[in-house]
């Protein structure tokens, strides 16, 4: 069945919530048909535009709830395995992996996923040509060439449109679906879009 519904995905690689909501999202798109449009952005910009604070801007309590407590019950949800501290190389570039998604193609699905995995359970550096390598060479991609076009012209202009769409589109955070226009924000909206991609929402 050729997909009739897209679902426009605006995230970062090194999303927490892109994480937890990775394997809902695609469960959806293959029982919908569904395309996957993946937009892969460089945060901070998108979060500076919003008006968003950073994350040392951030009250105790707030980065205890939504980094702490919170993400700990939606591993546990989701049944995905997680480290209990904020990755060591979270504020790391994110060119290179949000790159890497872009360049890999008609694998982008299965890279994302290994990407924001390989973060939030065994603390990678998604900043790393040899992490990105490993990753992709262990979905049968040719990592070399991955990394390649990752650092490539082309790339990084798709990505910096991307960055510039999402802010233009009024996206305030990792990560954010489109259907049909109407935008869900974060991957506790996933049964919302996958109603909407059946029966939208009145405006």
């Amino acid at each position: 069945m050729q997909p009739s519904k897209t679902i426009e995905y605006f995230y970062s690689a090194h999303s927490a919530y892109a994480y937890f909501g990775a394997w809902e999202l695609q469960r959806i798109a293959q029982k919908v048909a569904a395309h996957v449009i993946h937009r892969p952005f460089d945060f901070a910009p998108v979060m500076a535009a919003a008006g968003g604070k950073g994350f040392r801007d951030r009250s105790k309590a707030n980065i205890g709830y939504f980094f702490g407590r919170e993400m700990v019950r939606w591993a546990q949800w989701r049944n995905l395995p997680m480290i209990r501290h904020r990755p060591v190389h979270h504020d790391n570039p994110l060119a290179l992996a949000n790159g890497a998604i872009i360049a890999a193609g008609d694998s982008a699905d299965p890279l994302r996923r290994a990407l924001l995995q390989a973060h939030w359970r065994d603390d990678a550096d998604l900043a790393d040509e040899n992490t990105v390598k490993r990753l992709a060479e262990d979905l049968g991609l040719d990592g070399d060439a991955l990394v390649r076009a990752a650092h490539s012209d082309a790339v990084q202009a798709q990505h910096s449109a991307n960055t510039e769409e999402a802010i233009a589109r009024s996206v305030f955070g990792s990560p954010t679906y489109f259907v049909d226009g109407d935008m869900f924000y974060g991957q506790d909206r996933l049964m919302m879009v996958e109603r909407a991609l059946k029966i939208p929402f009145a405006p």
